[in-house]
């Protein structure tokens, strides 16, 4: 466990959040500014592609006394991260805080999933992530700040319909571990936070196999939380120093039982999310 994050009195802490229009991570930044306002003036750089919903948030803040700057950009672009990175670090000296929210899903099964949606789930849920907390590396160590990764426990286990989407969470795991070693001494800390089934948009906007919207319904386990409940929770980790965040429910029990028992896990998981085959089959036949 490292140390809470705490910043000198009056010195104005930069919150930088992605996905900031709506969800999780709007809801994180009505979390933020509450539980960090009383320390000193925050200011937070939103980011999003919905151009409309920014300007709303940012009134809304302004409203409540708080500063915010707005940045459109499409995470999936390596040369729009790239201009997001540089227009940050002209603008802020120095990051407290960098939370990685902004995530896209699929629903369709492997053989049936396109390349350029592969490539764009991996692009927003991996590569961006990424590629702000290099970015931004310089601004965070000026400010012994944190990073908090929106992962999840897809990333620990197999899901039926979410190949694309396990393989990024996975490997958005692995590089997190490794960099927060890494930057440890440097006064830089990261939060990894795996949530299981959170009432968001991302599964509202899931992507179909042909790059299209989803049309059938999410297949679940367990109790879906609310985005504000796990903002909650994510800040009180936040300020407790904790390194990760795992849920309390049916996902954590199925993580150990995939690496405890994986053909039992496997059982299991294809009776939970049946549905994505049958989709599939469908889809097939249809095809044909």
């Amino acid at each position: 466990m490292s140390a809470p994050l705490i910043t000198p009195q009056n010195q104005e802490k930069i919150f930088v959040v992605t996905g900031a229009a709506g969800g999780l991570g709007w809801a994180l930044v009505c979390a933020l500014a509450t539980a960090f306002i009383a320390q000193g003036p925050v200011r937070f750089a939103l980011v999003d592609m919905d151009v409309e919903a920014l300007a709303a948030r940012a009134r809304e803040l302004d409203a409540r006394g708080i500063d915010a700057d707005v940045f459109v950009a499409d995470l999936s672009s390596e040369s729009a991260v790239a201009e997001l990175c540089a227009r940050l670090r002209n603008l802020y000296g120095s990051v407290d805080l960098l939370v990685n929210n902004a995530g896209i899903t699929h629903r369709s099964l492997s053989t049936q999933t396109s390349n350029a949606v592969i490539r764009r789930v991996m692009a927003v849920d991996y590569h961006a992530p990424v590629e702000l907390a290099q970015g931004l590396m310089g601004e965070l160590r000026a400010a012994s700040g944190c990073v908090i990764n929106i992962s999840s426990m897809a990333g620990w286990m197999p899901v039926l319909g979410r190949a694309g989407y396990c393989a990024a969470k996975s490997a958005l795991h692995q590089y997190f571990e490794t960099f927060r070693e890494e930057v440890r001494d440097e006064g830089v800390r990261v939060l990894m936070v795996y949530p299981s089934f959170v009432a968001t948009n991302i599964d509202a906007n899931a992507l179909a196999g042909d790059g299209g919207r989803a049309k059938h319904a999410q297949s679940t386990i367990g109790q879906v939380r609310s985005a504000d409940w796990m903002a909650g929770e994510i800040v009180r980790a936040l300020m407790a120093g904790k390194e990760r965040l795992f849920p309390r429910d049916k996902s954590l029990l199925g993580a150990y039982l995939y690496k405890l028992a994986p053909k039992l896990f496997l059982r299991q998981m294809v009776k939970n999310f049946r549905v994505e085959l049958e989709v599939g089959r469908a889809a097939q036949v249809a095809d044909r």
